[in-house]
């Protein structure tokens, strides 16, 4: 093997044990922090022999107490409650087979349409947030399905601190943690994604912890599976919700870390560790992207039927959507036809207009991309004004191609869109892109230049056609070209996209590219274009660029006072809750905030890990030898990947711009507390026994009782909040 000085990298001279020697004059390492090992022996059991009730009994019993809790009256409140409202909808268009959009991956909102599915719901209700539930909408199983999610983590949790190697206690302590909070328990009793969330992390981490006890089995059958199991969960915790990307980071993160472990053994054979390469590649890259893939080939497959998020992906895929009026639109665009222009960009919408003028630069009217269908998206191909003016009662046909200048009027307000030398809003490089005058009052800045640049039904650029034609519009003053990137406007222009003219001729460039996506001319007769399929992958890749964009539109709006939303700062020392619904006395309550011994517990560990760390790392440089190879890889696995894992899940919170609330800290929350078990099995074990025994006996009291205490918020506060005002310890804590 090679020496543990090469495979840890330390740069320290490592002997046998992997303990740092020291050079001849020396101090003598002195006397061990740690009590001698028959000292230790005296407080280990040996190993039992036969079955080990234990792990059959607890992860039962714990189960049993999670399926309590997460369930003890669910269906109480029979009103929509929260995110119900959006997810709820989600899963009726799945019902419905209503193609829909969303900022999060199709997987867990899938699942919600299945709990509706297998409850008999029809997907006709309209989960309006404060609704009564209807008598035919059995919301109660739609609860206890996604519930089940949240009470199948306590036995994970078990596995898991099993499989960090956390003594009997120490295990029982991170279940109860898990099994007691508070804000877990009450967040999976509605119809919400989070709970789902929890369930895949939960999963990762397990399989994560797993798969590193098999390394002195690898490729073993046991090896293979974990190893495929790891992928597999964090293919479907990226489906959920992008955050699943954290979790997988930190797997991505040890499988780093130890085919780099591995490169430094100089006996293992080449081929051999070429294989680790390849069987991470497949298990942990390829894995996990083909069943993110398969979420959203399953979403299109089901959302066969035209919805409200039709406008976010591209006229082709629409076009062979059921019910959508985009295959009855005539081939060939003609002077004086209406259309709707989408902007080929991934992620792009269609060319909009509406009253508002900018609040800066030239003051008239914006253009922006919009992702929804409504009348201010379409526009009229008129003629350039030094042309014969388009007359709507001849029978005279004058079709559009490539070279061709035109003029787009705006059919709601009758603008033309216009360029001009103003810096554009926010892209201050590009032109600014309005609408101004009308049909008479204008100049040759109303004019654009149409070059085709792609047409998948025919090589003739000499016709602009509906879906197939993929053109430019240049205008023809200045030489610019209209652009609509992924930039959003500020609240003024309602966090639309910019759309403006960028001076850069770049051909390859998507967001310069239109395609006619609707199209009405009654004299022109009526194209078939249902044999124009969208590739699959190209929707793919749109979807996720407009879920990507959409979701950094999601920050606060300093003009509106969103008393739901926290600040990350608020999170780990629970400064603040969230009221769930109406604080009426006739409505049944339910406040969102964790147990505080679990939150400020599991805080506190997060900052006591680092001075251990750092105490440990000060007497091994004086020549201490508290420390064997054992411990120090239970501390490096055990300890300091999950606290990796917190940093991963919590810091991007404080990068990111976008709205946040409290249950944005719930993944981060499970990491935190396997740091505090940790930490709690390693003092303790460093304690007499009857001294630690008690000290966790203590520990488990106070996690319940706490749970016990603030069970209402979780179970549903009936009648006046006043009543309820004990359980404020804190003024931000909005219980009563």
């Amino acid at each position: 093997m090679a020496s543990n000085a090469t495979a840890y990298g330390t740069g320290a001279d490592l002997d046998a044990a992997g303990l740092r020697k020291r050079t001849a004059g020396e101090v003598p390492a002195h006397t061990p922090l740690l009590p001698e090992e028959d000292e230790k022996k005296k407080y280990l059991k040996s190993k039992p022999s036969g079955v080990d009730i234990e792990s059959i009994v607890a992860p039962i019993v714990f189960t049993l107490l999670a399926f309590f809790t997460r369930m003890y009256k669910i269906g109480q409140s029979n009103i929509v409650t929260w995110d119900e409202a959006h997810f709820g909808k989600f899963g009726s268009h799945y019902l419905k087979r209503e193609f829909y959009f969303d900022v999060h991956p199709p997987l867990g909102k899938m699942l919600v349409g299945l709990s509706g599915y297998l409850a008999g719901y029809n997907g006709s209700f309209e989960f309006k947030s404060g609704e009564e539930y209807p008598p035919d909408v059995n919301y109660t199983f739609m609860r206890i399905f996604n519930a089940a999610f949240g009470a199948l983590c306590i036995p994970l949790a078990y596995y898991t601190a099993k499989e960090l190697k956390f003594s009997r206690r120490a295990v029982w302590l991170v279940t109860l943690m898990v099994l007691c909070e508070n804000s877990y328990a009450t967040i999976s009793r509605f119809i919400l994604l989070d709970a789902m969330l929890l369930f895949f992390t939960f999963t990762t981490v397990l399989c994560f912890a797993r798969f590193h006890n098999l390394q002195k089995k690898s490729f073993s059958f046991e090896w293979w599976a974990w190893l495929i199991l790891s992928g597999i969960s964090c293919g479907c915790v990226c489906s959920v919700k992008w955050v699943g990307l954290f979790v997988t980071a930190v797997i991505g993160l040890y499988t780093v870390e130890d085919l780099w472990n591995k490169f430094g053994d100089l006996n293992i054979p080449v081929h051999v560790y070429a294989a680790h390469w390849i069987a991470r590649i497949f298990g942990l890259i390829v894995i996990p992207t083909l069943v993110y893939m398969a979420s959203f080939k399953a979403h299109f497959i089901i959302l066969e039927n035209s919805g409200p998020g039709d406008a976010q992906m591209s006229s082709l895929f629409q076009a062979n959507l059921k019910g959508t009026e985009l295959g009855n639109s005539p081939l060939e665009i003609a002077i004086g036809s209406r259309a709707t222009l989408k902007n080929m960009g991934y992620g792009g919408g269609l060319l909009h207009s509406h009253m508002q003028t900018y609040p800066d630069g030239s003051g008239q009217q914006q253009i922006t991309c919009y992702h929804h269908k409504d009348s201010n998206n379409d526009w009229f191909f008129y003629p350039a004004r030094n042309q014969p003016d388009y007359d709507p009662e001849s029978d005279e046909i004058r079709f559009i191609g490539h070279g061709d200048t035109i003029r787009l009027i705006h059919t709601q307000t009758g603008r033309n869109l216009h360029s001009h030398v103003v810096a554009a809003p926010v892209t201050k490089a590009d032109n600014e892109v309005s609408c101004y005058g009308n049909l008479t009052v204008g100049d040759f800045k109303d004019h654009w230049t149409i070059e085709i640049v792609d047409d998948t039904s025919s090589r003739d650029y000499s016709k602009l056609r509906t879906l197939t034609s993929s053109f430019r519009l240049r205008h023809t003053v200045l030489g610019c070209y209209l652009r609509a990137g992924n930039v959003n406007l500020p609240q003024w222009g309602f966090k639309q996209i910019e759309t403006t003219c960028v001076k850069k001729n770049n051909p390859k460039d998507k967001f310069t590219h239109w395609n006619v996506e609707s199209h009405w001319n009654e004299k022109l007769p009526k194209a078939d274009v249902k044999s124009f399929k969208s590739p699959f992958l190209k929707d793919f890749l749109h979807l996720n660029v407009a879920m990507m964009t959409s979701n950094n539109a999601l920050v606060p709006d300093p003009d509106k006072q969103d008393d739901l939303a926290s600040q990350w700062w608020q999170w780990p020392i629970l400064h603040v809750g969230l009221r769930m619904c109406s604080w009426d006395e006739k409505v049944v309550k339910y406040f969102l905030l964790g147990n505080p011994f679990v939150y400020w517990g599991s805080t506190a560990s997060l900052g006591l890990f680092g001075v251990i760390v750092l105490f440990y790392l000060i007497r091994w440089q004086r020549g201490y030898n508290d420390l064997t190879q054992d411990d120090i890889d239970h501390i490096h696995y055990a300890g300091l990947y999950p606290l990796i894992g917190w940093f991963f899940h919590y810091f991007p919170f404080v990068a990111m711009a976008r709205v946040t609330y409290v249950h944005h800290y719930y993944p981060a929350l499970y990491f935190a507390i396997l740091v505090f078990g940790f930490l709690f099995n390693h003092i303790c074990e460093r304690l007499p026994r009857q001294v630690s025994n008690g000290v966790y006996v203590v520990t488990y009291a106070v996690v319940i009782s706490l749970f016990a205490l603030f069970s209402p918020i979780s179970f549903g506060m009936t009648g006046p909040s006043s009543q309820y005002s004990h359980l404020k310890w804190f003024d931000n804590w909005r219980i009563s």
